[in-house]
Parts: structure tokens; sequence; C-alpha cells
């Protein structure tokens, strides 16, 4: 193997620890700046908020009430095995396009960023972008979220995108 091949199967995975990085980054600032439950920044007529708050949960805060130790296998240890697999799949697969091996790094970098706060802040993980939502399926406001989740869920809506244009495209 090649130096150049080398590094075209790990090019990927640089997208993941600029994630990674910029999300932790955005929670010490977070921290150092806004106390925990307030407002530290209003934008729009209160249309956008960087706020502080922790979730011991995962997405909309479900699961914050189980027992820890339930809480620490669901939420940390299952992540943790998935996200390993994700990052052998992206070096080593040769069915995706390099898009979807972008998206499939952004996820991963995303998971990768809550998973650190998970295992190295008890008291939750730090969200802080908060975006009013207008009574829009019944919420006044979207649940808090950060870097990590928006990584997720748009590289997430780009990779179920380019699969579904890739099944058109092949039907047709």
């Amino acid at each position: 193997m090649t130096l150049q091949t080398h590094f075209q199967s790990w090019k990927y995975l640089i997208l993941t620890l600029v994630l990674i990085f910029v999300d932790q980054l955005s929670k010490l600032l977070v921290v150092a700046l806004i106390p925990l439950r307030t407002i530290g920044f209003t934008l729009g007529n209160d249309f956008f908020r960087l706020i502080h708050v922790r979730n011991t949960g995962v997405a909309f805060s479900l699961g914050d009430s189980l027992p820890l130790p339930l809480r620490k296998a669901l939420f940390i240890l299952m992540p943790l095995v998935v996200l390993i697999y994700l990052a052998v799949h992206i070096v080593r697969t040769k069915e995706e396009t390099g898009f979807q091996k972008y998206c499939l790094a952004g996820i991963l970098g995303g998971g990768f960023g809550n998973l650190i706060d998970r295992i190295f802040r008890p008291e939750g993980v730090v969200d802080f972008l908060d975006v009013r939502f207008y009574g829009l399926f019944g919420l006044e406001r979207w649940p808090t979220f950060n870097v990590a989740d928006s990584s997720v869920v748009v590289c997430g809506i780009l990779l179920f995108l380019s699969f579904w244009r890739k099944e058109k495209i092949t039907d047709e």
C-alpha cells in the first residue's frame, strides 16, 4: 500500500477530528462563559439563544431518568461499539462514494463529540443552541442542542439523500 493510498483511506477521518475539536471547543467556551441554566446571548427577538444546559439522556433528553448503570451501558458502551465499527467501515469500505464517506465521518465526529461529554462530564452533555419553533409539533422551542448534534443530523440527512438519489438514478 503506497502512502497516497493509505492517506486516501484515512482522509475522511480528518473531518471527524475537526468536528470533535470544534464541538469540544464550543462546549468549553459555553461552560467558561455562560453559567449553567442561564441565557448568554439572544438574537432576533428571542428566535435564537445561546444558553447553558446539560443533558444526561440522549436526543430530546430521552432516558435521562434511567438508573446510572443502565445509562452508562446504553449511552456510552453501545455508542462506542457503533462508533468504532463506523470508523473501521469508513477506512475499509469501497462501497460508498467519497461524499458518503464524508457524511459518515461527520456522523462519527458528532457521535464522538457527545460521547466525550458522557464520559468526562458526569453532569451531562453540554447543550447550548436554542431556537424558537413557534408551536410547530407542539413545541415552542426546539430542544436545545450542540455542534455534535448538528453534525449528526445534517450529515445523516445528506447521507440519506445521497443513498436515495443513488437509488432513484439506478431505478430510471
